[in-house]
């Protein structure tokens, strides 16, 4: 892109809103100005000062309104001969499927990274074979106190639904048998 043949030196100005919107006609057209009370940042555009903030993005200090879909991705996780435990980091995701294969019984430990609050579901699928045993670690709490028996037929498919709720212990809701 071509350099301009006239440019405007870009001037910062900061100050209250009121401050900075009271003297507007010493400010320049595309000036950039800082409303300090706001921590905002603003443009001069003919006789307004219009903010640069995104409409409608999200942030993390606010309650946000989607309308469209949200989703988060599934992470594999394969289970393969010799591996007797895995260990899930919930940094990496909120959807897991693990794949048993190879294997006669794997531990689903305690996962790793946990946040208060975080939620999500751990897809549990029979290799062809069928029959693989799986136990879990002490901080995933079943409804009762007990542990879910998982559906042994080949391909089989069941889901463990969480929410996390403190450093050391996940509520944990088990369906079995999807087909």
């Amino acid at each position: 892109m071509p350099t301009p043949a006239t440019r405007t030196p870009v001037r910062l100005a900061r100050g209250t809103y009121a401050n900075l919107n009271s003297s507007l006609s010493d400010l320049q057209e595309g000036e950039v100005v800082y409303a300090t009370d706001q921590d905002k940042l603003y443009v001069k555009e003919g006789a307004a000062l219009v903010s640069t903030q995104l409409t409608g993005a999200a942030t993390l200090a606010a309650a946000q309104t989607f309308t469209a879909a949200q989703r988060g991705a599934i992470s594999a996780i394969a289970v393969a001969a010799g591996d007797t435990t895995k260990t899930l980091d919930f940094a990496t995701a909120n959807n897991f499927q693990l794949t048993l294969a190879n294997t006669g019984s794997c531990e689903l430990a305690n996962p790793s990274n946990l946040t208060a609050g975080q939620s999500g579901s751990i897809f549990i699928v029979q290799d062809a074979t069928g029959s693989r045993l799986l136990t879990y670690g002490s901080q995933l709490d079943f409804a009762g106190g007990t542990a879910p028996t998982l559906s042994t037929a080949a391909a089989a498919v069941d889901r463990i639904d969480y929410v996390v709720r403190s450093a050391t212990s996940i509520h944990c809701v088990f369906t079995a048998n999807y087909s």
